[in-house]
């Protein structure tokens, strides 16, 4: 029997260090902590050690697509793939920040978006039978589809919707964004929401797409909102410590074998949310 593997991205600090540390105490099987920075990646091995854990660690940028393909290829041939990947890694500007909405929308949606696909198309499909995957979405995405145009919400919420029209989607906000016509074009305020609201969109055209292709492996995809999360991020005055923000995305990476749901759905405080 193989050993079975996690994967958590953006895990050196914040809600993805506390995922790394509760699978380390419940999940049967290798866990790894991956970070951009090596020294940061290691410090927090070092620290989860010192609690008695025993995580292990894998340099993995998200923004790098060597270094996506350098550890999909490493967890194939070490463990013939994945069994659990949480896409936890994210970026999001302070509110105070001067940076230009057009540059906002430009680096953000880079990374949760665009960087997280990236993750996807080189990790799913690696992700053995019976797997699990988890994208660390949020609330304020589905709060953000709501303020789109109605011709945008359509889009988002159809069954047909495909990724290259949700790719192009993204591609259209970011490029209205650097034009300062975002809001002309049917587009929210927020660079943040909408690279949530393309990211949970994403998780369920590849829950689609997986029910299709490979309908007999059982794995389960979903996007999950941790909640307002005390992080550097998030800041001081959320409601949630980080262990707590870990609770939901924890759940869906441990859905028991044979469960059939949820999938495709977006969850958060581990109930299934309308989109």
């Amino acid at each position: 029997m193989s050993t079975k593997v996690a994967v958590v991205t953006g895990s050196n600090k914040g809600i993805g260090l506390s995922i790394v540390r509760a699978l380390c105490k419940q999940y049967e099987g290798d866990v790894y902590l991956t970070a951009r920075d090596t020294g940061r990646g290691e410090e927090a091995v070092t620290s989860l050690t010192s609690e008695g854990l025993k995580p292990m660690f894998h340099q993995l940028d998200i923004n790098d697509l060597n270094s996506i393909t350098t550890a999909a290829a490493f967890f194939k041939d070490k463990y013939g793939g994945v069994d659990v990947l949480v896409n936890n890694a994210g970026i999001a500007f302070k509110v105070a920040d001067t940076a230009p909405f057009a540059v906002q929308a430009e680096v953000t949606l880079k990374t949760n978006f665009f960087a997280t696909r990236d993750m996807l198309t080189h990790f799913l499909p690696i992700v053995k039978a019976g797997g699990r995957v988890v994208n660390v979405s949020s609330f304020v995405g589905s709060r953000t589809l709501n303020q789109c145009s109605p011709a945008h919400q359509q889009r988002f919420r159809s069954e047909d919707i495909t990724e290259e029209e949700l790719v192009g989607m993204m591609e259209q906000f970011v490029d209205e964004a650097k034009k300062g016509e975002h809001k002309k074009g049917g587009w929210p305020d927020t660079a943040y929401g909408m690279s949530k609201t393309g990211l949970t969109t994403l998780s369920m055209i590849h829950a689609r797409q997986l029910s299709k292709e490979r309908p007999n492996d059982g794995i389960l995809l979903n996007a999950c909102c941790p909640g307002w999360v005390r992080t550097d991020m998030a800041g001081p005055k959320a409601p949630k410590s980080p262990d707590e923000g870990a609770i939901t995305p924890v759940y869906l990476a441990l859905l028991p074998p044979g469960a059939t749901e949820p999938h495709g759905k977006f969850v958060s405080d581990k109930e299934v949310q309308p989109w």
